[in-house]
């Protein structure tokens, strides 16, 4: 007779911020994935760079997910793959099936890319394949292609540089060493352009520098042009390798001016940006005012009504509820697995000022009971797919990753965002199901 081991299984209680360690709240285990799915992973990452084509070498159940990311982006043209076997690590030939997998998608092409990423997985460097004999052949095959090496390896996330930040370094290895314009900046290692109206772009330009974002860029000549700029500015913690990269590779400066929902460090941000840039800083205290107010008016609007937050919305979810709580919204719920650095100052400041606010893990393997736990739908208005998802709420703030809000200017749309969610009902089950948020789905 079958037996059901460990008892009944139910939903996890949340931990009160006030009891909840740093920087694990809880323990680690067998995962759990919601299905929201509006995230970025590196074949979203990778398809930013125009005109290149991605080429995948890994087991089939990996491929699943590479191959219906790329279909839902409808960019299938962009993808080609070949999938490991068992005997392909008896007769000590991967290096060259990989080299001749490349030539022939390569000759089958009617036009060859500038630029092909190729990935290989955590199989390969189980087996210890040899990646530079692979570029090394194909460079000297392929003249006029750039061959980058990507790698797809989950098995990665705990040791070392994990997967994204390792992604971002090496979507920028095209980039030659060309004579610098120092009235130019980069923006890297981000997903999304920023808005025009951020107050970081018009410093920028309206002090006569040109500004290069990937996401801008319609062209890989366009792109190449982005070895020519003197700074590199980075505004989340994965893309801090690339700019160190590019600084030794390229003599590139990297300013890290992370995206921030405090005030202060707004400030703090821009004074180093000037400084570097030698540019006058101008006067921000009205912008301060009007986010000020614009968050006063939006937590009015919500009159008391629970807020949840979750860990895929910001980059710092905790400083973004700090914020929050500061200016008068009820934050009761934050969907959070691990507390980055960054974070612990806000952690540090919740956890003695507002001790009551309710931590939940999103990758716990009782997660999956945990929205058909909720008793209403609709109470919470949720900022972020996944909190949106375990609360049962078509009230939320479709956001991954800030997606292109920064300094104050970030702050008063988000109010306005906030503000729009809370009138305004989404379809939760159709938003969160498209993979890479922002990007073009043909579901």
């Amino acid at each position: 007779m079958l037996k059901k081991a460990g008892g009944e299984i139910s939903a996890p209680v949340g931990v009160r911020i006030a009891q909840a360690d740093f920087p694990r709240p809880f323990e680690g285990g067998l995962e759990y994935s919601p299905p929201a799915r509006g995230d970025w992973n590196i074949v979203h990452m990778g398809l930013l760079i125009p005109q290149s084509h991605q080429i995948y070498f890994c087991a089939q159940g990996c491929l699943r997910g590479v191959v219906q990311t790329t279909a839902e982006m409808d960019a299938m043209d962009r993808l080609s793959w070949a999938y490991l076997c068992d005997e392909d690590y008896a007769d000590g030939s991967m290096e060259y099936n990989i080299i001749d997998s490349v030539a022939e998608v390569i000759k089958r092409m009617k036009q060859r890319p500038p630029c092909i990423l190729v990935f290989l997985s955590c199989m390969h460097l189980f087996a210890g394949v040899d990646f530079d004999m692979i570029i090394d052949e194909l460079e000297g095959r392929f003249a006029g292609i750039d061959f980058v090496k990507c790698y797809m390896t989950p098995t990665m996330r705990f040791s070392g540089l994990a997967p994204v930040p390792t992604m971002y370094r090496q979507m920028f290895v095209p980039l030659r060493n060309v004579e610098k314009d120092t009235k130019s900046v980069n923006i890297i290692g981000y997903n999304w352009a920023f808005e025009q109206s951020c107050e970081l772009v018009r410093m920028i330009k309206n002090a006569g520098f040109t500004l290069r974002e990937l996401p801008c860029c319609s062209s890989y000549d366009e792109y190449l042009q982005m070895a020519r700029s003197a700074y590199n500015i980075t505004v989340i913690p994965e893309a801090v390798s690339a700019g160190e990269e590019l600084e030794q590779r390229l003599g590139q400066k990297q300013l890290y001016l992370p995206v921030s929902w405090s005030f202060d460090k707004i400030k703090d941000n821009y004074n180093k940006l000037c400084g570097e840039l030698g540019i006058q800083l101008p006067d921000l205290s009205p912008l301060e005012d009007k986010a000020r107010q614009a968050l006063a008016d939006t937590a009015k609007l919500l009159d008391g009504r629970p807020v949840a937050v979750d860990f895929v919305a910001s980059h710092k979810p905790l400083e973004l509820c700090r914020l929050l709580l500061e200016n008068g919204f009820n934050v009761t719920r934050v969907f959070i697995d691990v507390i980055s650095g960054e974070d612990k100052q806000a952690f540090d400041f919740i956890k003695e000022n507002y001790p009551d606010v309710e931590l939940f893990p999103t990758a716990d393997s009782s997660m999956r009971f945990f929205a058909s736990d909720e008793k209403t739908e609709n109470e919470y208005l949720a900022i972020g797919q996944k909190a949106a998802y375990f609360c049962c709420t078509d009230y939320f703030v479709d956001m991954v990753g800030a997606k292109g809000l920064y300094g104050f200017d970030g702050i008063i749309k988000l109010a306005s965002q906030i503000a729009g969610a809370a009138q305004d009902r989404k379809d939760r089950k159709t938003v969160i199901q498209h993979k890479g948020m922002g990007c073009h789905s043909c579901l």
